[in-house]
């Protein structure tokens, strides 16, 4: 089960940083999950600040 950045992102890059094997980066306007490399671990959805990442 994957991870997805919802529209509510504020492109701060907190989560970027927390991945610890590098499936977010910046897409258009928003931070990106690549859903191929996404260990489901939920790191990045609980640094999120704005609650933004959620389980697919």
């Amino acid at each position: 089960m994957a991870y997805k950045i919802g529209d509510s992102c504020i492109a701060c890059g907190t989560c970027e940083g927390q991945c610890p094997v590098g499936a977010i980066s910046m897409g258009d306007g928003k931070f990106e999950i690549d859903e191929s490399m996404c260990v489901s671990c939920g790191s990045c959805a609980g640094a999120c600040p704005v609650g933004a990442i959620e389980s697919d």
